[in-house]
């Protein structure tokens, strides 16, 4: 993707539908969904984003079981419930207090969370470069 998409509004909204579907990859699929959507975005954003794995010390795996993306005031989390349900949210907060939080369908989430990262795009080109290694 050029920089040059990251600058026009219809480049931008090509660069949410690939980063929405990029997110969705292996959605059906819980485990590796989330095994997925945390190397994704581990790997572009390391310094927004935290990866909580479960399982044991001596345990052969150790699962996603919580990924946090933080984009200025906002906090997207993803958990792995019960039975293999995922529970998404996103919060607001200010100065380190957290104003709102409201519960999003995974849906939702990777379009609010996909929405926010290209806006991101647009004003931080450290961000925008990342963003393009996350779309490949």
């Amino acid at each position: 993707m050029a920089s040059d998409d990251l600058m026009n509004p219809m480049g931008q909204g090509m660069q949410f539908e690939l980063l929405a579907a990029a997110l969705r990859s292996e959605e059906t699929d819980t485990a590796a969904f989330l095994e997925a959507l945390a190397t994704k975005l581990g790997g572009a954003l390391p310094h927004r984003t935290q990866i909580e794995r479960g399982g044991g010390l001596f345990s052969h795996g150790h699962p996603v079981r919580r990924i946090v993306v933080q984009l200025g005031e906002w906090e997207y989390t993803l958990i792995a419930g019960a039975a293999h349900e995922l529970q998404a949210a996103r919060s607001h907060a200010v100065r380190g207090i957290t104003l709102k939080s409201e519960p999003l369908s995974v849906d939702e989430w990777i379009e609010s969370l996909a929405a926010d990262l290209a806006d991101l795009a647009q004003t931080s080109e450290h961000d925008g470069a990342a963003l393009r290694r996350l779309l490949g």
